[in-house]
């Protein structure tokens, strides 16, 4: 990963060095205060640049003015924030993108004082999340670093008016860029370095910060009867692992809420062998386990008033001769069994055993799993939101609302008995694949044989936790989708009681 900003928050003063960044409207026009600050040479230069570059000021645009002859800072970078439409719901995350991605130097001091918008304390910590995330990249492996200033540290100064309270607010929002980060490494490191054992060593890793970590051998998952997702594991040397993560911060007496990842740290298909173009992105078929890691450590670093339990089932798929056939049969930790249609069809046994564990052992209040389970999702939602499948609205729509505050979208599909009638099997209890249609849904319905009562919902994140549109935040191949959204949910609705 590059270097992050070295961020700083001060109280609003006259900047002399480094780049200079200030907000207009469509007037062009900064607000009152930052005029002031500027100079009546320096307002008009914005005018008479915005004429002859044609910048009209409009949201997400910026311009750039080197060597101000009325200001001692080497640029002076104006953002354009739009129109009254645009001001009205502004996404403070995105925004720190924005600014990251304009700044070039290793000093640059932003004045978050815009326009008729309110900053608080709260949009200027978002804002300085926006800044971290979009400055990651994935260059470990790299033996030729990337020299640009722009991605080898720096000093970023946040001018605000009230340095102490945006302090304090940052802290948890540099636990939420930490779990992002940690998300986006673990999909994109190479399947040769992350297997289930070195996997659920990182999960082992959050006990340093509080976090009570159990991992499950092959030996322990025989024991329970997890079948299901051994079937999956048996066709590689690698064994498989289940990881269960606890964090222990709300009220002792409290039911647990759980979080579940599918983790196959690479999906080779299995027997039925997937096309050979493009399968080295099959390294990321562990992106919902990935998102259940990279949350536990957001909330354990900011000591989440919540009881939170993690699982995730860790397998790689492989098609040696011991691998599991179509037409094969298992028997799941539920005692229910599944006949195998499909090897690519994996990611729904693993998480069957570890739902189910789950379930059993926790009572939680709810669960929600993640897994980039279906290629059939992408052709519903394409890559902009994440399917949602849910047997309870209440949490559906706390999710919804999450995912609209985070900008880590969902859209609610289809759940319902005649998908459960489609993955009826001749000779088990249901079968692991329906054919083409309703793929997605008919996926849903074998995990909801597993949930019991519990509230549930999955998300189906195939189109969204890799290889998704890139945006102000998040230029590489791996996004962390879902940190922040259940890492939001979380503190919107079970800490603010």
């Amino acid at each position: 990963m590059a270097d992050s900003f070295k961020i700083d928050f001060q109280v609003h003063a006259k900047v002399e060095s480094g780049d200079l960044i200030v907000f207009v409207g469509e007037n062009l026009k900064p607000t009152a205060a930052v005029a002031k600050q500027l100079g009546p040479k320096a307002v008009d230069l914005i005018a008479k640049a915005a004429a002859a570059e044609n910048f009209k000021g409009k949201a997400k645009s910026a311009m750039s003015i080197v060597v101000p002859s009325s200001l001692s800072v080497d640029r002076l970078l104006v953002i354009g924030v739009g129109g009254e439409k645009d001001r009205t719901n502004v996404d403070f995350v995105q925004l720190g993108g924005l600014i990251a991605g304009k700044v070039n130097g290793k000093l640059a001091t932003v004045v978050l004082d815009l326009p008729e918008i309110e900053v608080t304390p709260d949009a200027v910590a978002d804002i300085a999340l926006g800044v971290q995330l979009r400055r990651y990249s994935f260059d470990r492996y790299k033996t030729k670093k990337d020299d640009n200033d722009a991605k080898n540290g720096g000093r970023l100064v946040l001018s605000v008016a009230d340095p102490a309270a945006v302090k304090k607010i940052y802290k948890a929002r540099e636990g939420i860029q930490q779990g992002v980060i940690i998300a986006r490494d673990l999909v994109n490191e190479p399947p040769n370095v992350l297997g289930p054992q070195e996997f659920a060593a990182r999960a082992q890793a959050l006990s340093k910060l509080g976090v009570e970590v159990e991992i499950l051998d092959d030996r322990a998952m025989k024991k329970l009867g997890m079948h299901a997702l051994l079937g999956v594991a048996q066709g590689s040397v690698r064994g498989g692992r289940v990881a269960i993560m606890r964090w222990n911060g709300g009220r002792a007496n409290d039911k647990p809420i759980a979080f579940i990842g599918k983790g196959v740290v690479f999906d080779s298909g299995g027997i039925s062998i997937k096309p050979g173009a493009g399968m080295e992105d099959m390294k990321g078929d562990m992106a919902g386990a990935a998102c259940v890691v990279g949350l536990m450590h957001a909330l354990a670093s900011r000591k989440a008033k919540a009881n939170v339990v993690g699982a995730i089932g860790l397998v790689e798929n492989m098609p040696d001769g011991n691998a599991q056939r179509p037409g094969d049969i298992v028997t799941t930790m539920s005692g229910q069994t599944i006949e195998i249609i499909n090897t690519d069809a994996e990611g729904r046994l693993v998480l069957a055993d570890v739902l189910w564990y789950v379930q059993d052992r926790f009572k939680p209040k709810f669960m929600i799993d993640l897994a980039t389970l279906t290629g059939a999702i992408l052709v519903a939602l394409a890559q902009e939101y994440a399917g949602l499948f849910s047997n309870n609205d209440e949490l559906a729509e706390r999710l919804t609302a999450a995912g609209k505050a985070t900008g880590e979208r969902v859209w609610r599909m289809p759940l319902g008995p005649e998908f459960d009638k489609m993955i009826e099997s001749r000779f088990a209890d249901m079968k692991n694949a329906a054919g083409r249609f309703g793929g997605s849904s008919t996926a849903a319905a074998l995990l909801q044989r597993f949930v019991n009562d519990v509230p549930w919902a999955h998300l189906d994140i195939a189109g969204t936790a890799m290889g998704s549109p890139q945006n102000e935040i998040n230029k590489g191949w791996s996004s962390g989708w879902g940190v922040r959204l259940l890492d939001r949910l979380v503190r919107d609705h079970y800490e603010a009681r």
